[in-house]
């Protein structure tokens, strides 16, 4: 890798491990501290920033500086809408073409959790769950689809640690999990489409309740 592709790779990862919207200020990049930290020049450090605003990850600010993007509430809800419609449409494919194997490999996603033993494991649920709406992507066979939510899921992951924190959230979650699951693994496309699609849609209903973050 060059050195921008590791600046890249390492700032990308630190982004995505954030809570963007956790109700505290928004996160400033400084070039010459990520450069100092990273033990290489300003000059790859640049460049990667300059790739990731193009992406959508950064912004500038006008007499303030660089800035890790966070959308409006209006943004947000497009991005859940467009998630969803997305998702539903990889829910239908991979209902139809996905291998046997993998759709009972989905079905493991949350063996490992029990309703009495989740409150002091949410933090291992919500990467389950993310990983889960992932897979159904990626499962949907569509490569361009993939590469399209990549971007949105620095967005979505922050909202649905938000959104599974709020009381009864993570029962409901598991219920739709399982039919979900249910319906990929009986080829019923259409079911597993309208499934994925409102369970994401859900998240609408939880911005327009509760977005308690500056700039919406």
């Amino acid at each position: 890798m060059s050195l921008r592709e590791q600046a890249y790779d390492s700032i990308k990862r630190s982004i995505l491990a954030m809570d963007l919207y956790d109700g505290s200020a928004q996160v400033r990049l400084h070039e010459h501290q990520i450069a100092q930290d990273l033990g290489i020049s300003r000059t790859p450090v640049r460049e990667a920033l300059t790739l990731l605003e193009r992406e959508g990850f950064v912004c500038t600010v006008p007499r303030r500086g660089l800035f890790v993007t966070r959308k409006t509430k209006r943004e947000i809800v497009e991005m859940i809408t467009v998630w969803a419609a997305l998702e539903g449409l990889a829910a239908h494919s991979a209902a139809r073409h996905a291998r046997d194997a993998d759709l009972r490999e989905l079905g493991k996603a949350f063996q490992d959790f029990d309703r009495s033993t989740l409150p002091d494991r949410l933090n291992a649920y919500e990467e389950a769950d993310l990983d889960f709406h992932q897979t159904i992507i990626r499962l949907g066979g569509c490569g361009l689809m993939v590469e399209m939510t990549a971007n949105l899921f620095i967005h979505m992951r922050a909202l649905r640690s938000t959104f599974l924190h709020r009381p009864g959230r993570i029962e409901d979650s598991m219920r739709e999990h399982a039919g979900i699951i249910a319906a990929l693994q009986a080829r019923d496309a259409d079911q597993a489409a309208i499934l994925v699609r409102d369970h994401a849609l859900g998240l609408v209903a939880h911005v327009e309740a509760h977005w308690a973050w500056p700039g919406g």
